[in-house]
């Protein structure tokens, strides 16, 4: 079986392990294919870099929303991200979008940053992986301004009528390790309601590691452990779940 990890940041200048060991890991695993998902300018660089070096490794590069205040009207930076865009080894921008959860950035600043990475994406023929955290209100109207962008909702965790709106626009569907120790059960219900065509496997590693590794610092190879509980969960098998997502990350990064 074949696993792909569509979000992860094991190129952090924190991540406890070397990133060249997580990917030997992670291939040992299965898990064959991995996005480095960047959150600034700086490590969405750190990402095209390490996409470059290692084989089935792929970079998206981005500001998290956490971060819009500090890019918010500079104009350097964001030619830099779109110079960043145009690398063979970038495959989609991002991870951007609204954090209303924390608001470490002015929803304006959010707002700004995240509509011109989406110009980014559609002047690159990119998709875009989102991050959006209680702010889907907000995330509709934008998204709607930019007709014919492609991507992933990032570490879905709402109900299943935000699940609808999101599949109505064509997007993916991103989940990993939250599933396996939620005591939410409308998370739970989600899960189980997102069409597998829609689905796409991650870890978010270093963060959101899965049972029965909670305490230890999360990697690729653990993708499948969140695959094998959606396996349960969902009542599909491993194999059916490991080869469909698979299928729908090529296709949506441009790698099938």
């Amino acid at each position: 079986m074949e696993f792909f990890d569509t979000h992860c940041h094991i190129h952090f200048d924190d991540y406890e392990i070397a990133p060249k060991t997580a990917i030997i890991q992670a291939k040992q695993a299965g898990v064959t294919k991995l996005l480095a998902v960047g959150c600034t300018v700086a490590d969405s660089t750190a990402g095209v870099r390490l996409a470059e070096a290692e084989e089935g490794v792929y970079a998206t590069v981005g500001i998290h929303p956490h971060h819009a205040k500090e890019y918010n009207g500079d104009k350097v930076a964001m030619r830099e991200l779109a110079m960043l865009a145009t690398n063979s080894s970038t495959v989609a921008i991002g991870e951007c979008g609204l954090d209303y959860y924390y608001e470490k950035s002015p929803k304006q600043a959010q707002k700004a940053v995240f509509e011109e990475q989406l110009q980014i994406a559609l002047d690159n023929e990119l998709p875009v992986s989102f991050h959006v955290r209680d702010a889907f209100e907000d995330f509709y109207p934008i998204i709607d301004n930019f007709p014919n962008i492609q991507g992933v909702v990032h570490s879905f965790t709402a109900g299943t009528k935000v699940l609808d709106k999101v599949l109505d626009r064509g997007f993916y569907v991103g989940l990993n390790g939250i599933l396996t120790f939620t005591k939410d059960h409308a998370q739970l219900d989600m899960a189980r309601a997102v069409p597998l065509e829609s689905l796409l496997l991650e870890t978010d590693a270093p963060f959101l590691t899965p049972k029965p590794h909670r305490g230890n610092i999360c990697e690729p190879k653990h993708v499948v452990d969140t695959a094998e509980f959606l396996a349960k969960l969902r009542g599909e098998s491993l194999a059916d779940i490991a080869a469909t997502t698979t299928r729908n990350a090529k296709e949506l990064f441009g790698l099938a």
